[in-house]
């Protein structure tokens, strides 16, 4: 029944999102996997939409949260109200207290404040002075960044990029997809604010807990275990795939990402209505979990190679099983 219903929220998220079906997905496993999006893609291309119309369909809250460079950590987290009726401190909880969080223009925001997110994200607790306080057991950070406008902009640090689960990013609508588009805000402001979001049904947060268990008992068997294992480890010593590749990666991805890769594995297949993991799906789910993962050498810089083509490479390299 859980699955049935994550796919009519992923029905109705389709109707009110054209053409960014890749991210309306990744948004759906980063919750089934219990982890968080990094999205990047050019203004205007539903970014924000999308989270909210996942979050119209979830049992929750949602927030947005402007990042900019005169943000402070106690922006996000809350800060302790004093009381002078009887001298006492009264913590008054921030935005990241929500369900869904949407972080937009993450890296508008300096260093401190995005230390202050990396603790919420990691440890699912914000910690005020002596006190830890635990944030909701379903928490989903979307963060956004630009890539098109990097001044006055504060690159994430390599620790962060790695709490993300995913790192997705997004491209322009082709010509049908933006002519329904068209249609569909036409429509919506002949119908007022409120035809954005109209969910039938919410769905609810222990049916999302259940489906979390559903998704981790999606069968991997050994062999793809291996395989991608043996994916995430190709990062680390390309050179073994070939002498061209030798040079192109710095530091390969962490034992994080073999924890990701798996979960977002099981997730996708789960989504696609299986109890099973294909090749496919780790192959499909591989480059939006390592992509922000590996640091590239400066000679593969150089020689314009992206960090997608390298993971390409390594896909096409690494035996299947």
């Amino acid at each position: 029944m859980s699955q049935q219903e994550i796919l009519q929220l992923k029905q109705f998220a389709s109707e009110k999102i054209i053409g960014q079906q890749a991210l309306i997905e990744r948004l759906l496993i980063a919750i089934l996997a219990d982890g968080h999006l990094l999205v990047e893609g050019a203004p205007g291309l539903a970014k924000t939409r999308a989270i909210k119309v996942i979050g119209e369909g979830i049992e929750g809250d949602f927030h947005r949260i402007q990042f900019t460079p005169d943000l402070l950590p106690a922006d996000l987290t809350g800060t302790e109200i004093y009381r002078p009726q009887d001298g006492s401190f009264t913590f008054q909880r921030g935005p990241l207290f929500h369900n869904l969080v949407l972080a937009d223009e993450i890296n508008r925001a300096p260093a401190k404040v995005q230390s202050a997110l990396l603790e919420a994200m990691a440890e699912r607790q914000i910690t005020v002075g002596s006190e830890t306080y635990a944030l909701p057991e379903v928490f989903l950070v979307m963060a956004t960044q630009n890539p098109i406008e990097q001044e006055g902009t504060y690159p994430l640090p390599e620790a962060q990029l790695d709490r993300f689960l995913m790192h997705v990013r997004v491209d322009y609508p082709n010509v049908d997809e933006e002519k329904a588009i068209l249609q569909l805000t036409r429509g919506e402001a002949r119908g007022g604010q409120q035809a954005l979001t109209q969910a039938s049904t919410q769905l609810s947060q222990a049916t999302l807990l259940h489906a979390r268990n559903a998704v981790l008992d999606t069968y991997l068997a050994d062999n793809l275990e291996a395989y991608l294992v043996e994916i995430v480890l190709a990062t680390r010593n390309a050179g073994r795939y070939g002498e061209d590749l030798s040079g192109w990666i710095q530091y390969g991805a962490s034992p994080r990402a073999s924890m990701a890769l798996d979960r977002c594995a099981r997730a996708y297949a789960w989504l696609d209505g299986r109890d099973f993991v294909t090749p496919e799906d780790i192959q499909m789910i591989a480059p939006d979990v390592l992509r922000h993962r590996i640091i590239l050498s400066y000679e593969a810089e150089a020689d314009g190679v992206t960090a997608d083509r390298c993971i390409e490479e390594l896909i096409s390299r690494v035996a299947v099983p």
